[in-house]
């Protein structure tokens, strides 16, 4: 497997490269030729698939191809953190914010909490998740740091629709049912090391999984069992591409909160990710400067789809006083990739911070 860095190019999808995104968002089967059976269910070889994803990862529409796994399954502690900085210290806060191993997603956004960023740490984690933040809090200079915790989720389903054929009203015909968190029960040594091969970028190859299984000293079939187990355990949601989302169109990130009393939370949560443009909503806690308890995700064409579509939860939900909602901007991405589970890294950053040493810094490409 090559480890040269492919050649970037330009390419705008036409209409088989966003019905390929498409099936390639919604996830692989777990079969040893996975690009044909991806193929089979647009009528197209497995040849021009690879032809195809090939050039949509120069292009960087397709991020990477790999297992989406539940932080919280693998034991794992999240947050998603909000925090104030004034104008002249937010780029240096989101450098060193960016640079624990743990935080994923960090972005600017229209908000006086101008840093919204996601917040990991291990199972064995010496510090835990509220040190950790505070620790990144002081470090970095922030006025104000809200951890906002998810406590209950809703809905998490991220799947851009490239055919454009998606209103902004749809609706799912029947309430999905939230998502598990796996069954409590925490990987095993033996987990740990098929986690560490499935999390990678999957080879752009006619038998990809063949070359894992190689690399991890196990049978394609035991690989691709273990991908199986991972999901009736709900370790894994599944085995998809991640899209650049700017890049395969989607300019316009709109996080939507909405005040909902405590009494109908349970009512419109679900009527909220019911939405079909929604791919994230929680209930989250809330503070005396941060008074929304639900949060929607939204991605869009444009910043106008995105209004569209949140106009029509405000509709559907009744909280059409604005006072009651805020939508607030991705403006800049400092950071986004995807989480890499049972690495050192995580204790060496903890190490430098007890030591009282600088802390790593991330810096956007």
């Amino acid at each position: 497997m090559s480890t040269t860095t492919p050649e970037r190019v330009h390419h705008k999808p036409d209409e088989a490269d966003r019905e390929l995104l498409n099936q390639l968002q919604a996830g692989l089967a777990f079969v040893r030729e996975p690009f044909a059976e991806i193929g089979s269910r647009i009528g197209m070889d497995e040849e021009e698939v690879l032809r195809r994803l090939d050039l949509l990862k120069r292009a960087e529409i397709v991020r990477q191809l790999s297992a989406i796994f539940d932080t919280r399954a693998l034991g794992y502690v999240s947050s998603l953190v909000a925090a104030r900085y004034a104008d002249d210290r937010l780029f240096e806060g989101a450098a060193i914010v960016g640079g624990h191993p743990g935080v994923s997603h960090n972005y600017r956004r229209t908000h006086a909490f101008n840093l919204w960023y996601t917040l990991a740490v291990e199972p064995d984690s010496g510090f835990g998740l509220e040190e950790t933040m505070q620790r990144l809090h002081e470090a970095s200079g922030a006025e104000s740091t809200r951890l906002l915790p998810t406590l209950k989720l809703y809905k998490i389903n991220v799947q851009l629709d490239m055919t454009g054929t998606r209103k902004a009203d749809e609706k799912t015909a029947t309430p999905t049912p939230p998502p598990t968190r796996g069954d409590g029960v925490l990987p095993t040594d033996a987990d740990k090391r098929m986690i560490e091969v499935l999390q990678r970028d999957l080879p752009v190859e006619s038998r990809p999984f063949d070359t894992w299984a190689a690399e991890a000293g196990v049978t394609p079939d035991e690989l691709l069992a273990a991908c199986q187990t991972f999901v009736d355990r709900a370790y894994m949601r599944r085995f998809a591409a991640v899209l650049n989302h700017r890049k395969a169109g989607f300019g316009a990130n709109g996080m939507a909160v909405w005040k909902v009393p405590e009494e109908e939370l349970d009512d419109l949560g679900p009527r909220m990710a019911a939405f079909s443009a929604v791919s994230h909503c929680y209930k989250r806690p809330t503070y005396p400067d941060w008074p929304y308890s639900i949060f929607t995700m939204v991605h869009a064409r444009s910043k106008e789809a995105c209004e569209e579509a949140i106009a029509a939860i405000a509709e559907d939900t009744g909280i059409t006083d604005p006072d009651r909602r805020a939508v607030l901007y991705s403006t800049l991405e400092f950071k986004k990739i995807r989480l890499m589970y049972f690495t050192p890294e995580y204790r060496e950053w903890e190490a430098l911070a007890q030591a009282g040493a600088p802390l790593p810094r991330w810096r956007r490409n």
